[in-house]
């Protein structure tokens, strides 16, 4: 329910990349149509935008910052199971979304096989590479933006992963890789999008998650399975995926959202240069 999204804690687990800030209780938002803000109670829009527009960033900041999430319907789902100290930790929290699904795209590659903390400074360097500047704040960059660059992607220090992105950039604006999917079910839509090179079945499951909030996890992910290892005091060697999803699953239209703050759990509580 919006009121009681805790909009520090959610941009806390934002990808830092340079497109927005959170100051003095408002989160900022560059978006085409201007900088639009959040109190969490009221939108703070440009003048000028028309009705329509107004609504459309209305819409996209409401999607950003999972406002419609019914925290308090999630809350009553893990109160009497293992999970319930992670009410208390993360309260207000939501599965933050990029604003679009190339964005989405880009960042997932950004993330693979590195730390958080490494994936964002690469994300912002590439974001400030482009230098699409709104005031204080970048726009992320368009598919175009990416295809200029060239090998000047390189300069943004994402390693072999710059090479997926332009691949994954020209297939995008070609017409051959699809990422509005909203329609395809989880499997359907991994085993489309696992087709594309520099696509595995972590980036497509998060992706799923990131840019389009489907109930989907990525239960792959070394430090979900290290999250689950610590709440259930386990080894985290001998967690596999598939014991992730036979912990997560049961948790039906909440399983995705119980995933993100088990993965918040152990960001919080892992040390500092730890890669995925």
């Amino acid at each position: 329910m919006m009121s009681m999204i805790d909009l520090a804690k959610t941009t806390h687990e934002m990808i830092k990349n340079g497109t927005w800030k959170y100051e003095k209780g408002i989160f900022w938002q560059a978006l085409p149509q201007g900088i639009i803000g959040y109190d969490g109670e009221n939108f703070i829009i440009p003048e000028g935008l028309s009705r329509k527009e107004g609504k459309i960033v209305k819409e996209k900041i409401s999607f950003i910052l999972g406002l419609d999430t019914d925290l308090d319907s999630f809350y009553s789902e893990i109160e009497d199971s293992k999970f319930s100290f992670l009410i208390d930790e993360f309260y207000g929290l939501t599965i933050p979304a990029a604003p679009s699904l190339y964005q989405a795209m880009v960042e997932v590659i950004a993330q693979q096989q590195v730390s958080f903390e490494f994936a964002q400074k690469a994300i912002s360097n590439l974001v400030k590479l482009v230098g699409r500047k709104v005031n204080d704040l970048y726009l992320f960059p368009e598919p175009s933006d990416i295809i200029r660059l060239g090998d000047r992607i390189r300069e943004a220090k994402l390693g072999y992963r710059a090479s997926y992105i332009l691949s994954i950039t020209q297939e995008y604006l070609r017409g051959r890789l699809k990422l509005d999917l909203k329609d395809l079910n989880e499997d359907e839509a991994v085993n489309y999008l696992t087709k594309f090179k520099g696509i595995g079945r972590w980036s497509a499951e998060l992706f799923l998650m990131y840019g389009l909030r489907k109930n989907v996890y990525p239960a792959g992910d070394l430090g979900l399975r290290r999250g689950i290892a610590k709440i259930f005091g386990l080894n985290p060697k001998k967690v596999k995926e598939k014991d992730v999803r036979e912990i997560i699953e049961p948790y039906g239209k909440w399983k995705s959202l119980l995933a993100f703050y088990i993965l918040c759990y152990d960001r919080k509580t892992q040390k500092p240069g730890v890669r995925k």
